[in-house]
């Protein structure tokens, strides 16, 4: 059967692995495909083997107008700003701009979860996902994290269930919205990429905007932000709240997680969360009204409450040794979610912060810090901002370091029996990393290491 693809020219923007995963996606289908990446062929030696025995238009370590405009379609992967010459080019040009999520989504024969939100989203997707897998529906998870599924379709039915993470880049350019929708929470994040704080939210908005009647928008009742978003969509709206008992969703009620859809059940005592931190009991509450929507018992949700102890890089301990445990939290690139790891914890905290900042205001995080921190230790390229304000709101023991590694170090030595060294920078990590990711194993490499040789 002939597809709308098929003959076309489709432009793909970043060799990413959104971008990796549309090449072989398009190309599958017989479009005429250009990829066009500002990295030179030097960096992109992996995602170029991936794609090498395509009939492919490469264009590397520039992005032309003429690719974008003269396509009859322009992909864009999560990294590429809208804002850029090229974009902009193809959008006078009428040029329809896609992503690989929107795409998928348009053609997915499964019922889709989409979860967003600025902090929690991972461990919000991973944990419905592990819900989900309880039941008698296969259970494909992916979008922001993990693989891009797009490569998978062919194999996705419409009795499975997917659960899709998806961030303010991907929901930018959505013009669906998932059967079941979750919002997590909201807080400013990505000032650096969005012109607004308004375009942030309005972009994260989408992923309740074209709901239908028959959907489900699950939407966190003590987030004034996620609140606005209830006026509009003609879904069904289920709440969830740490504050208070609602109706028709899941609410903490004494120490107990309670479902409220038809007759109010208890769930799980919050003592029986193998995750750490308050914010981690809303983020189940969210996850276990996703799952129930999709259909998954109650037994199912109980069980991935009890056994779910959280995602890599997300407040994973590495290692405890002489009384001290190391927490990699690298995936908190935001002032919003390093507040809520300080908070997690009771014991005291050496806190490893810094990097590249998203334009964030940080006057929040540097009064937890300074109540919660025993000593900061910042590095990276807008470090010294943080060590201003955290000298500022008076915290006295604050060390800067000129690298990673020189932080990790100092962290380590500073540590004593009953502390926790905890890397959750609060800004992004690309002025020395690829990624949140690397970051983390690196953290994790140096930990190993450095305690080893003590």
């Amino acid at each position: 059967m002939s597809d709308r693809y098929t003959g076309a020219n489709a432009t793909i923007i970043g060799l990413a692995r959104e971008g990796t995963a549309l090449a072989r996606y398009l190309a599958g289908l017989g479009a005429r495909v250009t990829v066009s990446d500002l990295r030179p062929p030097s960096e992109l030696g992996p995602a170029l083997r991936q794609i090498a025995d395509l009939p492919i238009h490469l264009v590397l370590g520039v992005n032309r107008v003429e690719d974008a405009v003269q396509a009859d379609a322009l992909f864009l992967s999560p990294g590429v700003p809208l804002n850029t010459p090229v974009v902009k080019a193809a959008q006078a040009a009428g040029v329809p701009i896609v992503s690989e999520p929107l795409l998928f989504c348009e053609r997915c024969p499964a019922p889709i979860v989409g979860v967003t939100g600025s902090s929690g989203k991972s461990t919000t997707t991973s944990l419905i996902g592990e819900m989900l897998r309880g039941g008698p529906h296969r259970v494909w998870v992916g979008g922001n994290i993990g693989v891009p599924l797009i490569g998978y379709l062919d194999a996705i039915t419409p009795n499975d269930r997917v659960v899709l993470e998806l961030s303010s880049f991907q929901l930018a350019l959505f013009n669906r919205s998932p059967a079941i929708a979750v919002v997590t929470n909201l807080s400013p994040d990505h000032l650096d990429r969005h012109a607004s704080l308004e375009e942030y939210y309005e972009a994260k908005r989408n992923i309740v905007r074209f709901q239908q009647p028959g959907n489900v928008a699950i939407l966190n009742r003590d987030d004034p932000n996620v609140v606005r978003f209830a006026d509009g969509p003609l879904s069904e709206i289920r709440w969830f709240s740490l504050k208070e008992p609602v109706e028709r969703g899941a609410y903490l009620a004494g120490n107990a997680l309670w479902l409220s859809v038809g007759e109010p059940r208890k769930l799980v005592d919050v003592t029986e969360l193998k995750l750490v931190g308050r914010h981690n009991v809303a983020n189940a509450l969210a996850a276990a009204l996703a799952a129930e929507a999709a259909g998954a018992s109650d037994d199912a949700i109980r069980t991935a409450l009890r056994s779910f102890s959280g995602i890599k890089h997300r407040l994973e301990i590495v290692k405890e040794l002489d009384g001290v445990v190391y927490v990699n939290d690298s995936i908190s690139t935001s002032p919003a979610r390093a507040i809520a790891a300080l908070e997690s914890f009771e014991r005291p905290v050496i806190w490893l912060a810094g990097g590249r900042s998203k334009r964030l205001p940080i006057g929040e995080l540097v009064t937890v810090a300074a109540r919660r921190v025993k000593r900061a230790v910042i590095y990276g390229e807008d470090g010294p901002a943080l060590c201003a304000g955290l000298v500022a709101a008076g915290l006295s023991s604050v060390d800067e370091c000129d690298s990673f590694e020189g932080a990790v170090r100092r962290a380590i030595e500073a540590a004593e029996p009953g502390d926790v060294v905890l890397l959750s920078p609060a800004c992004a990590s690309f002025d020395q990393f690829r990624d949140y990711e690397e970051r983390g194993e690196a953290f994790r490499d140096l930990v190993r290491r450095m305690t080893e040789e003590r």
